[in-house]
């Protein structure tokens, strides 16, 4: 007779392992099964909000990364700077966060295997996919989830205006403790520190992006770059719009990107992840039903980054650098009510 696990992770990037541990840390067997082995890279913009960090520190980790004292709008001569209220956040690279999250999974006893997954069978007591039976699958796998769409919960969304983003890294030491966010005219470049000789640089606008022309439509970033050595491939990911029509279907729940998102814009996926996997394991240990918690823990992010990203495609673009610098407060109360 096969054995039945408690919990089954499908995607083992670092929400599926913040999933697992949490799986563990409540007391319950659990397998992640992903593809790809080692330190999962892919194009992110590197920066930790401040909620992040306790919801690592519960999990039992700590990355090595760099602070990251708040959020800097610009574009051309307006700068608006806002400062966290609170403890900063944290640029960390994000293998080396993958490698923290990978080796606590491991001491907590997650059993990892090698393979894919894209459909689940299931029953009223448990769900089998890739030949593994669970009481319950987490399906932690990403933008673009298997799992979502075959099991109809993919809510079709418009193509017109779906955004990607490119991420390349720099040898070059940051100059700033802020993330500084440059808005250009059609697309949006994320400087994020994430450690003393290392700077990452992202690109956020719509399909066909030129990463090189957009840096260098931005005189006073293109100067701080001239010269330094690229310091990882460049990446790309998107598009960032995706929609499911539900959360939970019996015993599978959608946790992290696989759930939906909205965009990179506000720079909370991971945070956001993170609290859902949270959500996730409560929900299944006698806690509050997961689709409501998900609906709560994603609420603000929904509506706020839908607001900006809604502004962001719109003729009120060129207005958002300048708003933020005319009403500091407002902006203030945004950044700070998305980074917790």
């Amino acid at each position: 007779m096969s054995t039945v696990t408690d919990v089954l992770v499908v995607g083992g990037g670092p929400v599926g392992l913040a999933a697992a541990i949490e799986a563990r840390l409540a007391g319950l067997s659990v397998v992640v099964v992903e593809p790809r082995e080692g330190a999962i890279d892919k194009a992110c913009g590197e920066g930790l909000m401040p909620g992040a960090i306790p919801l690592l520190h519960r999990l039992g980790i700590d990355p090595e990364g760099i602070a990251l004292a708040g959020v800097s709008y610009r574009q051309g001569s307006r700068t608006a700077d806002y400062r966290f209220a609170g403890h900063p956040g944290r640029g960390v690279r994000r293998t080396v966060l993958h490698s923290a999250l990978a080796e606590r999974a491991r001491e907590l006893g997650v059993v990892r295997e090698v393979g894919r997954i894209d459909e689940v069978t299931q029953s009223t007591e448990t769900a089998t996919a890739g030949g593994l039976t669970a009481r319950w699958v987490l399906a932690c796998d990403g933008l673009h989830s298997g799992i979502r769409r075959s099991m109809g919960l993919e809510r079709v969304v418009r193509r017109h205006g779906r955004r990607f983003g490119l991420r390349q890294h720099f040898a070059i030491s940051p100059w700033n403790d802020l993330i500084e966010v440059h808005w250009g005219s059609t697309a949006e470049v994320y400087v994020t520190p994430v450690s003393p000789e290392v700077t990452g640089i992202a690109v956020l606008g719509a399909r066909g992006i030129d990463f090189a022309r957009a840096i260098s439509s931005l005189p006073e970033l293109a100067d701080r770059l001239r010269g330094a050595d690229a310091a990882s491939p460049l990446r790309g990911a998107g598009p960032f719009l995706q929609r499911s029509r539900r959360v939970a279907a019996g015993r599978v729940l959608l946790v992290g990107d696989a759930s939906g998102y909205v965009d990179a814009i506000t720079g909370e996926g991971l945070r956001l992840g993170f609290a859902q996997a949270r959500a996730a394991i409560a929900s299944i240990t006698g806690g509050p039903g997961y689709e409501r918690e998900w609906r709560r823990v994603t609420h603000d992010f929904r509506l706020l980054t839908g607001a900006l990203l809604g502004a962001a495609s719109s003729p009120a673009r060129r207005a958002i650098v300048p708003l933020a610098t005319a009403l500091p407060g407002v902006y203030g109360s945004v950044v700070e009510r998305l980074a917790r």
